[in-house]
């Protein structure tokens, strides 16, 4: 362990320390994103955060992976207990719901979209994002999954969530 300081907390601590430590990664995304959308507009940024989450969502799902000792294809539940595991989980309200060989994935309260609002900006549209973003985690959790956007902005067709996804593993 790299930091001693963090052996003489409490658990509680640690889970408080964890939501900060999320909270501060997103607001870093944000910071980030905010700065090229202000100086080269909407769609360069979005050009640059379609290829961060190209490679970060697969640095992510590895490492989770890695954590709760999944094999490389462990299907619906694999995926159910990784989408528990993600930054987001810490900072946003999600739902998972699994049925047979699906998993749908609604954000039921998107704290990036919230932190448009309170500054008046028009909402980040995600969807191009977030096909790269889930479809990759999903795909790096378990490779027989295929990806469907059901609502995101700014195609939502689902106003009791901020986005929804499905994930269906495709067996043979």
């Amino acid at each position: 362990m790299i930091n001693k300081e963090l052996e003489n907390l409490t658990r509680d601590e640690l889970i408080d320390l964890i939501e900060i430590y999320s909270k501060h990664w997103l607001a870093m995304d944000g910071v980030w994103f905010q700065s090229v959308e202000a100086e080269y507009g909407m769609d360069e940024a979005m050009r640059h955060d379609e290829n961060i989450w190209r490679q970060f969502t697969v640095i992510e799902a590895k490492r989770i992976r890695q954590f709760l000792n999944l094999p490389e294809n462990s299907g619906v539940e694999g995926l159910t207990k990784a989408l528990r595991y993600r930054l987001y989980a810490n900072i946003n309200t999600d739902e998972i719901i699994a049925d047979g060989n699906t998993v749908i994935f609604r954000t039921l309260d998107c704290r990036v979209q919230n932190a448009r609002a309170k500054k008046s900006m028009t909402f980040h549209p995600c969807k191009s994002v977030g096909i790269i973003e889930y479809g990759g985690f999903a795909k790096t959790i378990d490779s027989r999954f295929e990806t469907e956007c059901l609502s995101c902005y700014p195609e939502l067709t689902d106003d009791t969530c901020s986005c929804a996804w499905k994930f269906t593993l495709k067996t043979l």
